[in-house]
């Protein structure tokens, strides 16, 4: 059923594009009722207004907290058009029908997110009336049109110029979901407002609020759909906070998952440093004052399962870094046994033009690559609220992030051997790549440079060989990570054989002390941090 719209009720926060719109409205006869700063702009932009207190015949109060909480505004969006009692009671107490309302809320994650708000600002940009108004407009969406972005005003014009003023039951069904979807999301985004002040760390209810950002083509396999959601407000640099820059094709729901796991093992460091990951696990991780050098020291780390892959810089990528990625088979590839190399995604704090431009043709699958530009990697702003969140059927479990890194100040030196200086550089680096590794993971590294990573095996020992055969006569020497304890020496003597000359693992394994004793026997040192790092 289409409904004409001869009353509409403009109340906006975001006043972008309203003036516009309700000129449109009034040309077409539509009589606009508005309060406060929207009914001033739009009489300023030469529409014909009626005020708000007009209608309920009470002044706006109590600094604006009430103006539209009233029965003449709530009676004329939720009564029904077709019921005689709903109809009867309108005409007893002069309510006349609203037709459509257009209305966005205050700003209030806008509000919270600056460094200074306060508690009281942040209460006061609770609103109150607005979604008081989208719910009951949308609950009675059979008749009423609810409007609640600026992106929806050319579609109702659009709809009343075709029908003579009039708009269809499934506009204003699609209209009152989103809104309802709105005022979830608002409420949520309060809720966890003041659960943070209250440091409720799992409370009662959870709601997260997440808009939807793009449809995918599909899902982790092609039988699968799939989309992607953004948190509603987040201050962190990450995959989230990127832009796709021009060119490339869409991304996916895989690249996705693989572009965020190697952006937040490259935020790990400040130094220069470059990841290469392949189905969530890093295939190459390296440091060092140049970034070109890094990048290049990572690619080296495994050219084969580097084909194909995601690549995080926390760098700008300039010509020279551009240049370098593109020729990556060419220059280094090649002669390490790599049978050809593209990349999926290429994601960096900043591009330079010339970079984009090169990557875009230097290569035939340049025009192809994702290009993700996140903005300046500034780890103050990490959101330790945010929580890490895994789906099971039927529910949702929740934890805090795993936030901690690289502690020199919690570090236990248990063998008779101690660590140099650049072995404990390289320790550093590995156990920061173990932390982002699937469990149960090993990673070798040396000259702070990945060289070999198992990953995800059921047991510790397979993970080990596998790392060992990636990395072969290189291990000698090198610095290993372990994400958990010891529970055996199985994996220290294997260590040993492969050359490795430093460990890094939590300890507090039963069998600590066999695991030393295995340690001081081939004179290997050993590191404890004291926190574990599964990811699973």
């Amino acid at each position: 059923m289409d409904v004409n719209i001869k009353t509409a009720l403009i109340s906006v926060s975001d006043k972008s594009g309203v003036v516009d719109f309700a000129k449109k409205l009034s040309k077409m006869g539509v009589k606009i009722i508005s309060t406060g700063g929207t009914a001033k702009k739009l009489s300023e932009g030469g529409v014909s207004v009626v005020s708000i207190d007009s209608v309920t015949g009470f002044p706006e109060m109590m600094n604006g907290r009430v103006k539209t909480l009233h029965p003449k505004i709530h009676g004329a969006l939720l009564g029904l058009r077709d019921n005689k009692e709903h109809a009867a009671a309108m005409k007893k107490h002069k309510i006349e029908p609203i037709d459509l309302v257009c209305v966005n809320l205050y700003p209030f994650e806008q509000t919270i997110a600056k460094a200074d708000c306060t508690l009281e600002e942040a209460i006061e940009n609770i609103d109150i009336g607005g979604p008081s108004m989208l719910r009951s407009a949308s609950k009675n969406h059979k008749y009423v049109t609810v409007v609640t972005q600026a992106e929806q005003y050319d579609k109702v014009i659009e709809q009343m110029e075709k029908n003579d003023g009039a708009v269809s039951e499934k506009l204003r069904s699609n209209f009152a979901r989103v809104a309802f979807g709105l005022t979830a999301s608002y409420d949520a985004a309060i809720s966890k407002y003041l659960n943070g002040r209250a440091k409720i760390e799992y409370p009662e209810r959870i709601s997260i609020a997440i808009n939807k950002e793009a449809e995918l083509r599909y899902g982790e396999n092609p039988h699968q759909t799939g989309a992607y959601y953004k948190l509603a407000s987040s201050p962190e640099t990450s995959v989230s906070s990127g832009i796709l820059l021009a060119g490339g094709i869409g991304i996916s729901f895989n690249n996705l998952l693989d572009t965020s796991a190697a952006f937040e093992l490259v935020k790990e460091f400040d130094e220069p440093a470059a990841v290469v990951v392949k189905h969530l696990n890093p295939c190459g991780c390296a440091v060092d004052e140049d970034i070109c050098v890094a990048y290049r020291k990572a690619y080296e780390g495994d050219v084969v399962s580097a084909f194909g892959s995601i690549i995080a810089l926390n760098r700008k990528v300039d010509v020279e870094l551009a240049r370098m990625i593109m020729e990556s088979f060419s220059r280094f590839g090649k002669a390490l046994g790599a049978s050809g190399f593209f990349a999926e995604v290429i994601i960096a704090p900043t591009f330079e033009q010339e970079a984009v431009e090169i990557i875009r043709s230097l290569k035939s699958w340049g025009g192809r690559v994702r290009l993700v530009e996140t903005g300046p990697i500034d780890r103050a702003k990490i959101d330790v609220g945010e929580f890490d969140v895994r789906c099971v059927i039927g529910g949702l479990l929740l934890q805090k992030r795993d936030l901690v890194g690289w502690e020199p100040e919690n570090l236990t030196y248990p063998t008779k051997t101690k660590p140099t200086e650049s072995e404990l550089e390289d320790l550093r680096i590995a156990w920061l790549a173990a932390k982002h590794t699937k469990s149960n993971t090993i990673v070798l590294v040396k000259g702070r440079k990945v060289l070999g990573v198992g990953a995800g095996q059921m047991n510790r020992i397979e993970s080990g060989l596998i790392a060992f055969k990636r990395a072969g006569d290189e291990s000698k020497g090198c610095a290993m990570a372990s994400d958990a304890f010891f529970p055996f020496p199985d994996n220290v003597e294997n260590a040993a054989k492969a050359g490795v000359a430093a460990i890094v693992q939590p300890g507090g394994s039963k069998k600590d002390d066999e695991v030393i004793a295995k340690a001081d026997e081939h004179g290997i040192s050993m590191v404890f941090t004291g926190k574990r790092h599964f990811k699973h």
